[in-house]
């Protein structure tokens, strides 16, 4: 009973957030388009999709959301709402997902650039490389990735695999923030080539408290005050949330 209301729990908050949604509909979308009119061939280019998008959940999640805080509020306030938040309140659910105004460049982006490769490359069909390729494939393992990092962040039972995706995504969170990018099951290996992962005996030596810091920054930085002010509402934060953050690290 408690895996089935562990599960119901998980949809419901998926089914909250815009950006889940959209690229949902998106992924069915596509597939549907596969079966209905596609050609055959479609379906091989699926998996290189899978795996292009765990490269650029790597990419994205190390080079852009964890890029050295910018001095600007209003670029430092970009990124709180795209990742900065979610270390500074990891348990905040609205802060566990990628933004819609994220997520759907990156689609309509991706989309489009492998449309335009395999047109230039003279490739047949260039149309339904590019569905099989980004929202089929690509959008699929984004799901997979939002499933898999809301679950490390939620107290419920959980499977062999996502208690390895949790112990994982804890190390980055309250043990190295330069370390453990992927979210995704079999995303370490990523990691692992990147010299990106945590070895076990270091772990012993590393100093928990500077990391539990939202990115190492003072739980009192002018940047990080100011954006839990203004987006408190957005995302549901309490005074008392608020004043705690600011006083402690998480």
């Amino acid at each position: 009973m408690a895996t089935v209301q562990a599960f119901a729990l998980r949809w419901r908050i998926l089914a909250s957030h815009p950006s889940v949604v959209v690229m949902a509909s998106a992924c069915a979308l596509a597939f549907t388009a596969l079966v209905v009119a596609g050609p055959w061939w479609g379906w091989l280019l699926v998996p290189l999709g899978i795996g292009a998008q765990m490269l650029n959940e790597y990419n994205l999640h190390r080079y852009v959301f964890h890029q050295p805080p910018p001095k600007r509020q209003w670029a430092f306030d970009l990124l709180y709402q795209a990742h900065y938040g979610h270390h500074d309140f990891p348990t905040n659910k609205p802060l566990f997902f990628v933004p819609i105004w994220v997520a759907l460049p990156m689609l309509g982006g991706n989309f489009a650039l492998v449309w335009a490769v395999a047109w230039l490359l003279g490739a047949p069909s260039a149309f339904w490389i590019a569905v099989a390729i980004v929202p089929a494939g690509g959008v699929g393992m984004f799901l997979i990735y939002e499933w898999f990092h809301m679950t490390a962040h939620l107290n419920i039972p959980k499977g062999t695999i996502a208690r390895r995706v949790t112990r994982l995504h804890n190390q980055h969170h309250f043990r190295d923030f330069s370390k453990w990018f992927h979210v995704s099951p079999g995303g370490e290996i990523i990691d692992r080539v990147m010299g990106t992962d945590i070895d076990t005996e270091s772990l012993k030596h590393q100093q928990r408290i500077e990391f539990m810091r939202t990115l190492g920054l003072p739980p009192d930085d002018p940047r990080l005050v100011a954006a839990r002010q203004r987006f408190a509402g957005k995302y549901g934060l309490s005074a008392q949330e608020i004043r705690q953050a600011a006083a402690t690290a998480n």
